[in-house]
């Protein structure tokens, strides 16, 4: 996608998804064969609701109609929030990411699996779980330390209100 193509698409689809009090994340456009795509991915603070992104869908579709940005050929839309394996770039994504175990690939080698307590300007609050028995431990990471991260997905992790149901029926 050329830059022009790109500064045009995110001038005209971010106050539309600011309107809706979404993040513009990401903007791709790539070929399906003999169309075009188009992947516009949303999130916020609170994540991102289907009918949102229905919703919205609507809306950036009948503004593409209105402009040539994306041309006089045939393209789907998809608008979409972040998967679950999306990488932790900005600050805002750590800051969504409070209390869950992030995978964290440190500049000077190695992983840290952790989970996330606190985000301030400079970095991280981790806790790193303990292994074989052993309590887990505190640790702090700058931002300047971490190369890539991502959210680790949790399957058999209790939701704090999972522990307060469970706590209201043995009352």
């Amino acid at each position: 996608m050329s830059t022009t193509q790109s500064e045009r698409l995110r001038g005209l689809l971010e106050p539309l998804v600011a309107a809706k009090d979404l993040d513009l994340e990401e903007i791709e456009v790539s070929r399906a064969g003999r169309r075009g795509m188009l992947r516009v991915i949303v999130d916020s603070e609170e994540g991102v609701e289907l009918d949102a992104c229905a919703e919205l869908s609507r809306e950036i579709s009948a503004k593409l109609d209105e402009s040539d940005v994306m041309g006089e050929g045939e393209y789907v839309l998809e608008v979409s929030s972040p998967g679950a394996d999306r990488p932790l770039t900005e600050h805002r994504h750590y800051v969504r990411n409070i209390g869950r175990l992030a995978k964290l690939t440190l500049t000077e080698g190695g992983e840290l699996v952790a989970r996330v307590l606190k985000v301030d300007d400079e970095g991280l609050d981790l806790e790193v779980p303990g292994v074989k028995g052993r309590k887990p431990t505190a640790r702090r990471v700058a931002f300047s330390e971490i190369a890539k991260a991502r959210v680790e997905l949790e399957f058999s992790r209790k939701d704090k209100n999972d522990e307060n149901d469970e706590k209201e029926e043995e009352a």
